[in-house]
């Protein structure tokens, strides 16, 4: 849509609960913002996207979706349920010129929590993570433990894995060994979710605010990896246009896919009676037949859709 094509540099932050998401916002931006809380508990339970405006104030999820100028209409089809759970923080901070930050909940663990979100909080982090240009997973030093739901979230991210970088907060709680091996347990577990050659960025620091006490033996490293990351958000508005650019051609390859699989399945098809035995069968079938339209088209295995959502759309 015409809003997400203009829309400012997007960042993501995605955690479980407690991990300082709020926190490190506050501390990017420099001031509080709407609806902000902060404790140790499960504190966020909805979506926020914290955007500039002259004006402090809150838009609520409905209205958003029929803000123009905001990039969020796309958000309706997740309907009513999630649109309550979605809000925007106008504040009038430098940063949020040219960047829009979205805060999600804290992701939780227990058939319960999921449950009782009313929505996919897995589909909806996709939809986010698609138009974003930076996806930061934020991890508490003292709990690096991965709930279930978390860890559907971040496979959900794999198409995205370039965009997904780290951070490892609250981290002055440790001594220079423990570090160490908290960094090391986070660089093993993201290497078993992304299964890609290249190693997740991580950043380490505590964003807890200005009265936070560092150890001076991280007082260096601290300071470094919070320069490198405000650094690497103030190039995102530049790069922003160029991931759009690579976006609509992304989405040009898929659409080729799904002709080619369309195209192939509608030719196994008869043509006058036992349609609906032959649609049956197609759909067993259709590993085997998406391996044989790779090989007639030349398609790349990456651009292929999943085999269970495919066969579920077209059931």
């Amino acid at each position: 849509m015409d809003a997400e094509l203009s829309a400012k540099a997007t960042v993501l932050l995605i955690g479980q609960y407690s991990t300082g998401k709020t926190s490190f916002i506050r501390t990017l931006i420099g001031t509080d913002y709407p609806e902000m809380h902060i404790g140790p508990e499960p504190t966020t339970d909805r979506f926020i996207a914290v955007v500039h405006g002259e004006e402090t104030k809150t838009i609520k999820g409905n209205a958003l979706t029929g803000v123009s100028e905001l990039p969020f209409s796309g958000l309706s089809v997740f309907g009513t349920s999630f649109l309550n759970k979605f809000s925007a923080a106008v504040v009038n901070a430098p940063l949020l010129q040219d960047l829009t930050i979205i805060d999600t909940p804290g992701v939780l663990s227990g058939e319960k929590q999921r449950t009782a979100r009313g929505y996919d909080f897995a589909k909806v982090s996709r939809w986010f993570a698609e138009r974003s240009d930076l996806i930061l997973l934020l991890f508490d030093c003292s709990k690096l433990d991965i709930s279930d739901e978390f860890k559907g979230v971040i496979e959900e991210l794999q198409p995205f894995e370039d965009k997904v970088h780290c951070v490892l907060n609250k981290a002055d709680v440790l001594d220079r060994e423990a570090l160490l091996r908290v960094y090391g347990a986070l660089l093993w577990s993201m290497g078993r979710i992304f299964k890609g050659a290249e190693v997740t960025r991580i950043y380490v620091g505590s964003f807890g605010g200005d009265d936070v006490v560092v150890r001076e033996e991280h007082r260096a490293l601290f300071d470094k990896d919070r320069a490198v990351l405000l650094s690497h958000l103030q190039t995102l508005p530049r790069a922003c246009a160029m991931r759009k650019v690579n976006d609509m051609v992304r989405r040009v390859r898929l659409n080729v896919v799904h002709a080619c699989i369309l195209g192939y399945l509608r030719a196994q098809m008869p043509w006058l009676w036992g349609k609906e035995r032959a649609q049956a069968a197609l759909l067993l079938r259709l590993p085997q037949f998406f391996l044989e339209v790779r090989t007639l088209y030349l398609l790349a295995e990456g651009d292929m859709p999943k085999v269970d959502e495919y066969r579920a759309v077209l059931a």
